[in-house]
């Protein structure tokens, strides 16, 4: 009751023109609307304008917000739409396999793509202190930010992808996710049954289990992980990969399929760039999986900035690397990383 109370006056005072109280009132749920973003558009940078936009438009229609439904409610409404309008004009992600060809270890890497269409990461910390998920909920909360599921999203209509995040995601109720989307509760229930099936199609990539919890077996995995790259060991790491596995290179336009195609990449390439080559791994957590930032050593013995790791891990193998470079540091300053270990 106390906190209906403060967000009344947070309501009235922001509706007379007070932007620290409108600040107070979109506070408690900031960051689960960014991670709404984020789901609709794949993008941590495209979420944070959509999100800035999303709180301009609240900002400038405050006064339309009559309380017939949680100001909660009336802010997704305002952020889904933000989301849908600006898909609008934004070329669909996907996965970097899924965009690329695959490479042959034995030529020369192309250029890195100026051009971000892969999913970006996004850090877990951006979703402690969400609201509990409902019941009705299908997805848990991390495994709904993979990045394998975030790929599967964006093959939806804007729509579909919107009220399935709302119903299956969100847990609101058909009802709400129809008032939120504008939509009649038959048309909202139509669209959630298209994209279940759509997802349903897609199953195997789009519900690939995350790590979670480390067990033992786990941990283990892990730290043969990161055994094999600090010593440049390629043998050891291929030993840890699934017989299908892929490793790709954003921005580098190309991905290695297989085990002897990655080793034969870190053989012939690789693991040669630097004399010697070393890295470092520290543990970080994004997108709901194993991931890691990498430092690599400079000719200096400094370890820098280098990369972001974020495994796929299946029935205790990876089959997944997707190894996010950086090579002006920004990508660990966006998400407040050190740029030295």
């Amino acid at each position: 009751m106390k906190n209906i109370g403060i967000e009344s006056e947070n309501l009235e005072s922001a509706r007379a023109g007070n932007q620290e109280a409108f600040e107070q009132l979109i506070e408690p749920h900031r960051r689960e609307l960014l991670v709404h973003c984020y789901r609709i558009l794949g993008s941590f940078d495209d979420a944070e304008d959509a999100l800035q936009e999303m709180l301009l438009r609240a900002w400038k229609n405050l006064y339309s917000f009559e309380g017939r439904s949680s100001l909660r409610a009336w802010l997704y409404k305002i952020a889904t739409n933000t989301c849908l309008d600006a898909l609008d004009t934004r070329k669909r992600r996907g996965l970097p396999k899924e965009l690329y060809g695959r490479g042959d270890p034995g030529q020369p890497l192309p250029v890195p793509s100026k051009e971000t269409i892969w999913i970006e990461p996004f850090p877990d910390e951006m979703i402690d202190g969400q609201p509990q998920i409902y019941p009705e909920a299908r997805y848990e909360i991390r495994e709904s930010i993979t990045l394998a599921f975030v790929a599967a999203l964006q093959e939806l209509p804007g729509r579909q992808r919107a009220v399935l995040l709302l119903r299956d995601v969100m847990g609101w109720n058909a009802d709400e996710a129809a008032e939120i989307l504008d939509m009649t509760t038959a048309a909202a229930n139509s669209a959630l049954q298209r994209a279940r099936e759509t997802l349903k199609q897609s199953a195997e990539r789009a519900t690939r289990p995350s790590p979670g919890r480390l067990n033992e077996q786990l941990s283990s995995l892990l730290a043969r992980y990161v055994a094999a790259w600090e010593a440049a060991d390629s043998s050891a790491l291929v030993a840890l990969l699934r017989e299908d596995v892929a490793l790709t290179m954003p921005p580098i336009p190309v991905w290695f399929g297989g085990g002897a195609d990655i080793q034969a990449f870190l053989d012939g390439y690789l693991f040669k760039s630097f004399d010697p080559f070393r890295v470092k791994l520290v543990p970080v957590k994004f997108n709901g999986s194993a991931a890691f930032a990498v430092y690599q050593m400079d000719k200096d013995g400094i370890y820098r900035a280098a990369a972001l790791h974020i495994l796929t891990i299946e029935n205790g193998q990876i089959s997944e690397i997707d190894d996010f470079l950086t090579f002006d540091g920004q990508l660990f300053e966006k998400f407040n990383l050190p740029l030295m270990a």
